[in-house]
């Protein structure tokens, strides 16, 4: 018995193994040809015979891409994303796990029937509402409808809620305290996992995102975003000479995520499992 439980255990890290090879290869892979000084896109070989940060370099020196304005641009729309939409997330979820009210059941309902829905099929009516209103091709028109959606994200957050205890406020409201105050001043400390998780999602959104950004900014260079300012790289007609730059940008736009991970892993676990506990 010992032998076969001994078996299966090497069954199972050498599949584990190989499976973490698989997922981080591409990684490995676009880091190695970001600090590769020869060939152009595609070379039979994945280690560089020469490297250089010289493709780092020509991120932030050419006329043609200015991969500054786009950085800092993104960094903007998710930085005021993040906390607008942590905002509005957290206050929905409290309110909801807390207040009862005529109809909540059927909101909630309704709320995760319309989370089934892709943000996409109402993109073209959000374009032509933002052109009436004249904020068509603006990066706060990216911050409104990023930030526009947060409230139907509320479930995990309301789950977390649930999980702390209600005699809390009651023993709170017995000592004269106010909703607002037992929100400022009791849930949210308690609550520091499950703000970093939303403020973690609410920052990649925007960060990692293609569709929206396209249709809504058009063709203004100056105030593309990084996504789709690396997809321009590639076009068939510049792929060959942008390519290892386009990873270098790659490498790059991953930096402000992995810190954050890294530094918030603790609590976005605790928020995301504690999150899940209740619904």
């Amino acid at each position: 018995m010992k032998k076969q439980k001994n078996i299966n255990l090497a069954i199972v890290y050498i599949v584990l193994a190989v499976l973490a090879v698989i997922w981080l290869f591409p990684i490995f892979w676009i880091l190695m040809t970001s600090l590769r000084g020869e060939g152009a896109m595609a070379v039979p070989y994945i280690i560089p015979k020469h490297f250089t940060l010289s493709n780092y370099a020509h991120l932030f020196t050419n006329d043609s891409f200015p991969f500054a304005q786009w950085f800092g641009n993104t960094f903007i729309v998710a930085l005021f994303t993040m906390v607008i939409s942590t905002f509005i997330t957290v206050a929905m979820a409290y309110s909801l796990s807390r207040i009862k009210f005529k109809f909540r059941n059927r909101f909630l309902k309704l709320a995760l029937v319309l989370n089934m829905f892709p943000g996409f099929m109402s993109m073209i009516a959000i374009y032509y509402i933002l052109k009436a209103m004249g904020l068509d091709q603006t990066l706060t028109a990216l911050v409104i409808v990023y930030s526009a959606g947060a409230a139907l994200g509320f479930y995990i957050a309301k789950g977390f809620f649930d999980t702390i205890p209600y005699s809390l406020d009651e023993s709170a409201m017995i000592d004269g305290a106010t909703r607002a105050e037992i929100f400022f001043k009791i849930t949210l400390p308690l609550s520091k996992p499950i703000i970093v998780y939303t403020a973690l999602m609410a920052f990649m959104a925007p960060w990692m995102d293609f569709i929206f950004a396209k249709v809504i900014l058009g063709d203004q260079t100056q105030k593309y975003t990084v996504a789709i300012g690396l997809f321009t790289m590639v076009s068939p007609d510049k792929i060959n000479n942008w390519f290892m730059t386009f990873t270098a940008g790659c490498v790059l736009i991953a930096i402000p995520i992995t810190i954050l991970f890294i530094f918030m892993q603790k609590y976005y676990v605790e928020g995301i499992t504690a999150g899940g506990v209740k619904g």
